[in-house]
């Protein structure tokens, strides 16, 4: 975004790509439907970067979800809205925009440098850069690092550049995990019957370090080594930092959310006959599956021995994590350069004529378009910011 920036004000643009094609995470993103932006109202949309949300407030601005879809739109693809209000391009594929977006580039002038991995700056300050020919060395009026963090290093971003900016003096905060998984002790039963099973229609509820109560309704996935899905991400900032401060963070799962404690009372109290519990409340209350399995985990073999705190358990069952995954298995990246060593126009106060975008950045954002639409933003705003100081 900030090659295309670029070329529109006429710049000669180079893209510099470690690997043998470009944009592999972006194509990552998209297996199981690139979700490019979200539709809901703007405000509650910027509120989702919580406390980068001032610094990004103005990029955002320059570049809103309305903007994403219309630049979608002006490459050939168009998009649609789902259900829950998130955007996808038609077909829901990253490639076919992907390939439009290429080729829009090559048009304006922009050329694409393959198999060429950044490895800093050489004493007289210009770029090294490893390629099938062997190192090679070249200068820039300016250059823009868009580097990503560490998640999903085999796909190119593997953090390597940390060092690198560390030595020039610039404050980096380390890297941690972002919408990831966490890790769950759960018994070897659940972990063999369960493993990979969608809980969907429920509400998770977190009280976080500073207080803040949230529930929320979507899905999890029961994994062998704990939760993860999209519900868990939304919460993953949150509970990250719960562990850290704790060594462990406790949320609750409404299995039944749209029935209150009362009726679900009522139902398990209602008689049963000659009907197992499990099948009285898979009857009653359509609880079974994993549903079920996540009951019996908690309450054991007596769940049906304490009518009352069954209901309660139903409407609040604890779930406790005792790590997040690494960062390597993370959707994205936490950490990263400060947003106290750059200027307004994203450039290293330190290193005049170099600027950084997207996940080098010390913010995160929940799944669901947020990422995607930052980094689109922040690619944008870095571009137009390069032109204005070279015109200095």
């Amino acid at each position: 975004m900030a090659a295309e920036a670029l070329a529109r004000k006429g710049h000669a643009v180079t893209v510099y790509e470690a690997k043998p094609s470009v944009a592999r995470k972006f194509l990552r993103a998209g297996i199981g439907g690139l979700n490019i932006t979200h539709n809901e109202d703007y405000a509650r949309f910027c509120s989702r970067y919580g406390q980068r949300q001032p610094l990004l407030q103005p990029m955002l601005d320059r570049f809103p979800p309305s903007a994403v879809r219309s630049w979608v739109e002006s490459l050939g693809v168009p998009t649609f809205e789902g259900s829950s209000g998130k955007v996808f391009p038609e077909g829901m594929k990253a490639a076919p925009l992907l390939r439009a977006w290429v080729q829009r580039l090559r048009a304006m002038g922009v050329s694409f440098q393959l198999r060429h991995r950044w490895l800093g700056w050489d004493d007289q300050g210009l770029l090294k850069f490893d390629t099938p020919a062997g190192e090679i060395r070249t200068s820039a009026r300016a250059t823009v690092l868009a580097l990503g963090g560490g998640s999903w290093p085999q796909l190119g971003s593997d953090g390597a550049w940390l060092p690198w900016l560390q030595e020039k003096g610039v404050a980096v905060v380390p890297l941690r995990s972002a919408n990831c998984g966490f890790d769950v002790a759960w018994s070897e039963h659940l972990q063999a019957q369960h493993a990979g099973a969608q809980v969907k229609l429920v509400a998770l509820r977190f009280t976080d370090q500073q207080g803040y109560t949230e529930e929320r309704r979507g899905e999890l996935v029961i994994s062998r080594y704990g939760v993860e899905g999209s519900l868990i991400y939304a919460f993953s900032q949150r509970l990250r930092d719960a562990v850290a401060a704790n060594g462990s963070a406790t949320f609750t799962l409404d299995l039944i959310p749209a029935r209150s404690q009362e009726q679900v009372l009522a139902e398990v109290l209602h008689p049963r006959g000659a009907r197992s519990l499990s099948g009285h409340l898979k009857s009653r209350l359509g609880i079974s599956g994993v549903k079920a399995a996540l009951l019996w985990e908690v309450l054991g073999k007596g769940a049906g021995d304490d009518p009352a705190r069954l209901a309660q358990v139903i409407k609040a069952l604890p779930i406790t994590v005792v790590s997040q995954r690494p960062l390597a298995e993370a959707i994205s990246t936490a950490g990263g350069v400060c947003f106290e060593d750059v200027d307004n126009r994203l450039m290293l106060k330190v290193l005049p004529g170099v600027f950084v975008a997207g996940e080098m950045l010390d913010w995160e954002a929940p799944t669901g378009g947020y990422l995607l639409t930052a980094c689109l933003a922040q690619g944008l705003w870095t571009g137009e910011g390069v032109h204005d100081w070279l015109a200095l």
